[in-house]
C-alpha cells in the first residue's frame, strides 16, 4: 500500500511526498495540486500567494536570531510526467499513484512515480511545516507545468519573490551540485495526407515495438537507448520499399521529453507477401535485440493480425513521412567541450502520431550552447520541410551558464565537506532545468540546484533512493544553518 512510505525516515518528508502522490497532477491538470498547495500554505498560518501562471509562493519568516540572513528560495514544480505501462490501468487525471517500498527505492506501480519533481517539493513543505529548523527568511516557489514547456517558470513576473539565493530541488543525483543547465526548444512537424481505400487482396496486420526503457530525455539520452519510433520507421522503410506494404496508422511515443518505450503502426501487406512480411519482422527483432543487447534487454518487436483499416496514408505521404523520420537527427549530437561526460546537444523524436488525415511528429532539442540548439532546430525543420510537411519551431527557452565563483557553491561544499568528508561533484545537467529561464527574471539571484538519487524520471521505471532523501534533507537544514548575513 502507498501508505507505507509515511514510515519511512525522514517521516516529515515522506508524508508531504505521499499526500503530493495521493493528488492526479500531470502536466496541465494542476488545478487540485495548486489547491492544494495554497491550503498547505494557509493552513499554516504563511503568507500564500498564487500567480497568473499558476506558480504558488509561500513565505515562511526567520526563526530567532537568523533574521539577517540573506532570504531563501526553494524552487521545484508540482506537475508530474504521466507515463504508464501499456497493461496499466491508470487515469494520470483522477487516479492516485500507488507508490511502494522496493528494497532500497520508492517506486510506482506500473507508472511513474512523481519523485520528480515531487521530492523536492515535498523537502519544501517540511521546511515550511517544521518548528525545530534554525533557517532565515525562506520562500517556497512551487512552478506550473515545468514538464510540457516551463509555463510557470516562463510566467513568473519580477519583483513578485524576495530572496537572494534559488536553492533549485531538482536534481537527481545526491552528492552532486549542479550549475548549469540545457535550454531547449519544440519541434512540431504536421503532415496532411489523403485516406485512401484499401486495395483488396491486402491482409491487416498490427506491429509493436515493446519492452523499451524509456527515460528522461535529457537524462537519459547519453545512456544510448532505444527509441521505439526509429526503430518502427527503420522497418517500415524496408518493408514499404521491398514487400508493398502500405500503411494505415501509427502510433509511438508519447511526450516530448520521454524517449519513447513503444510504437505501434497498422498496415497492410499483399496476400502473397505474407508470409514474407513475418519472416522479416522477426529478423528485424534478431537485429534490433543484437544490437542493443545490452542496453534494451527487453525489447520486443511482433506482428499480429488485427481488423481490416478503415482507410489508407497515401503512398506519397507515406513515403515522405518515413524517409524524414529514417533520417531524422536523434540522441546525442555533440558532447560538451567544456565539462568532460556532459552531452552539449541532443535531440528526442519523441512522438509520431497518426489520426484523421493528420501526422504529428514532436521532438525537444536540447543545447547548452544557443547557437547549436538553433542550428540543429533549424536542420530539422529543413529536412521536414523537404518533406512537405509544416514545422513549428516553438517553446525556446535558455540553460543557465555556470558560475564556478558562485558564493552559495562554495558554501555548500564546505558544508557538505564538514558533514560528509569529502567535496561534492560539481555538474551542469543536459536537461532543462528551470533555473535559466528563473535567472533571466531575476539575474541577481545566486542558485544551485541539488536533491535525492532518482532513476529512471519520466518512464513507469521511476524510483528515488531512499537513503539519500535522507542525505538530501539533513544536507538541506545544514545549508539553511550555514546561509550569509545580508
Amino acid at each position: 500500500m502507498s501508505s507505507e512510505i509515511k514510515n519511512l525516515d525522514p517521516k516529515v518528508v515522506w508524508e508531504h511526498f505521499y499526500d503530493l502522490t495521493q493528488i492526479p497532477r500531470p502536466s496541465k491538470h494542476e488545478d487540485a495540486i495548486q489547491e492544494f498547495m495554497v491550503n498547505f500554505g494557509e493552513g499554516l498560518g504563511l503568507e500564500t500567494l498564487k500567480d497568473a501562471a499558476g506558480n504558488v509562493l509561500i513565505r515562511k519568516p526567520a526563526t530567532p536570531g537568523m533574521e539577517n540572513r540573506k532570504g531563501v528560495i526553494f524552487q521545484g514544480h508540482l506537475d508530474m510526467v504521466p507515463q504508464k505501462n501499456s497493461d496499466t490501468k491508470h487515469d494520470f487525471t483522477k487516479d492516485p499513484i500507488d507508490a511502494y517500498i522496493d528494497g532500497d527505492w520508492v517506486t510506482a506501480k506500473g507508472t511513474t512515480l512523481g519523485a520528480d519533481n515531487g521530492i523536492g517539493a515535498a523537502a519544501a513543505m517540511a521546511v515550511l511545516s517544521s518548528n525545530d529548523l534554525e533557517h532565515g527568511p525562506v520562500e517556497a516557489l512551487f512552478t506550473a507545468e515545468e514538464e510540457t514547456g516551463m509555463a510557470g517558470a516562463f510566467g513568473l513576473q519580477p519583483n513578485w519573490v524576495k530572496g537572494d539565493i534559488l536553492l533549485n530541488l531538482d536534481s537527481e543525483d545526491e552528492g552532486e551540485l549542479y550549475v548549469g543547465c540545457a535550454g531547449g526548444i519544440d519541434a512540431s512537424v504536421q503532415f496532411e495526407y489523403d485516406q485512401l481505400i484499401v486495395p483488396k487482396d491486402f491482409e491487416p496486420f498490427k506491429l509493436a515495438i515493446t519492452g523499451l526503457k524509456g527515460g528522461h530525455s535529457g537524462m537519459d539520452i547519453i545512456l544510448g537507448l532505444a527509441n521505439a519510433n526509429k526503430l518502427m520507421v527503420r522497418f517500415l522503410r524496408y518493408a514499404t520499399r521491398e514487400l508493398d506494404v502500405r500503411l494505415a496508422n501509427i502510433d509511438g511515443g508519447s511526450l516530448r521529453n520521454a524517449i519513447p518505450r513503444e510504437a505501434f503502426a497498422e498496415i497492410v501487406v499483399p496476400t502473397e507477401q505474407v508470409e514474407a512480411l513475418k519472416a522479416k519482422v522477426s529478423e528485424f527483432e534478431s537485429t534490433y535485440k543484437s544490437e542493443f543487447s545490452k542496453k534494451e534487454p527487453n525489447l520486443s518487436f511482433k506482428i499480429e493480425g488485427c481488423d481490416k483499416p478503415d482507410s489508407l496514408i497515401d503512398e506519397y505521404t507515406q513515403d515522405n513521412l518515413i524517409d524524414a523520420v529514417y533520417a531524422c537527427p536523434n540522441g546525442v549530437i555533440r558532447m560538451s567541450d567544456d565539462m568532460e561526460g556532459l552531452v552539449e546537444t541532443s535531440s528526442n523524436l519523441a512522438s509520431v502520431k497518426s489520426v484523421n488525415g493528420v501526422i504529428k511528429v514532436n521532438m525537444l532539442i536540447r543545447s547548452s550552447v544557443e547557437t547549436a540548439k538553433m542550428e540543429l532546430s533549424e536542420r530539422i525543420e529543413s529536412l521536414f520541410e523537404l518533406a512537405d510537411a509544416e514545422v513549428i519551431l516553438s517553446g525556446s527557452y535558455p540553460g543557465w551558464k555556470p558560475n564556478l565563483d558562485s558564493p552559495i557553491l562554495k558554501e555548500m561544499q564546505e558544508v557538505y565537506k564538514t558533514n560528509w568528508g569529502k567535496i561534492p561533484e560539481i555538474r551542469a545537467i543536459h536537461a532543462g532545468l528551470e533555473c535559466g529561464l528563473l535567472g533571466s527574471h531575476y539575474p541577481n539571484w545566486d542558485m544551485i540546484s541539488f536533491g535525492p538519487t532518482i532513476r529512471s524520471p519520466h518512464s513507469p521505471d521511476e524510483k528515488v533512493n531512499i537513503e539519500t532523501v535522507s542525505k538530501f534533507w539533513e544536507y538541506l537544514k545544514e545549508t539553511l544553518k550555514h546561509i550569509p548575513a545580508k
